[in-house]
């Protein structure tokens, strides 16, 4: 019923070419899925004889065979150039992300986190932008964190204000170091999950928001407009390996 309901959103608000795009994204996904629990005992003994800490590691491992997995769907460069920046302010204590996926963005802040970290990673079953990982692979993301560390693996819709106060009720009222935006690509959709979610995080703390590079229209991807409107009043940094790729691309603000 939810991707139905979804499925007709997408329609009214983009056109029926969205909607071929991102089903196209979904079954491609159902087909991938079918291989990959046979790569998971691999990545686990990687992990516990190797574990990544610093960025450069953690692009090494996600972008090597063991990696595949749970690779993301960045450019490497771009990803290991917000990994640097993130951990440059410390190491993070505190962090939530938006679409978990793969599951490599979340191998990456559990790597620069803090030894302590609460790790959140908020995603929606069946989302139409490749969100919506199996069960299978939950204790693969948990096995990520360290000794001391957590990870909250929430499965539910960013938009539903229930989502907020699990959110918040993980945080017991401590702010947000990092968060990263990747779930809903539309402009309403990141504008929400911006307008929701950033009020957790610290004064001079870090927002990331991925596919801020210019997308065809085919690709249904509005975060370059938002990110346009939103860079104009933060200290920002993009991350950008080429202006004319025409996906991917991620952009930093710090709140003030």
């Amino acid at each position: 019923m939810r991707l139905l309901h979804r499925t007709v959103q997408v329609l009214r608000e983009q056109g029926p070419v969205a909607v071929a795009v991102k089903a196209g994204w979904t079954i491609r996904n159902e087909l991938r899925h079918a291989s990959e629990r046979r790569r998971a005992p691999a990545l686990l003994r990687h992990l516990h004889a190797d574990p990544p800490r610093t960025p450069q590691a953690v692009t090494d491992l996600l972008w090597s065979p063991a990696g595949a997995l749970v690779r993301p769907d960045q450019v490497r460069s771009e990803l290991e150039g917000l990994l640097r920046a993130v951990a440059g302010e410390g190491r993070p204590r505190r962090i939530l992300e938006i679409g978990t996926h793969n599951g490599g963005t979340l191998l990456g802040w559990s790597a620069i986190a803090a030894d302590d970290a609460t790790i959140i990673s908020l995603d929606l079953p069946l989302g139409a932008y490749g969100g919506g990982y199996r069960e299978w692979r939950a204790p693969i993301y948990r096995g990520f964190a360290r000794a001391g560390q957590s990870i909250h693996l929430l499965r539910a819709d960013s938009h539903e204000p229930s989502s907020l106060r699990q959110v918040e009720a993980i945080l017991r009222a401590e702010p947000l170091d990092f968060l990263f935006i990747d779930g809903d690509h539309s402009y309403s959709g990141v504008r929400q999950d911006y307008q929701m979610y950033a009020p957790l995080v610290r004064a001079s703390g870090l927002i990331a928001f991925h596919d801020i590079a210019h997308h065809p229209p085919r690709a249904a991807t509005q975060v370059d407009r938002f990110w346009r409107e939103v860079k104009a009043g933060h200290d920002h940094t993009e991350f950008i390996r080429d202006p004319a790729q025409g996906w991917a691309g991620i952009g930093l603000i710090r709140v003030q």
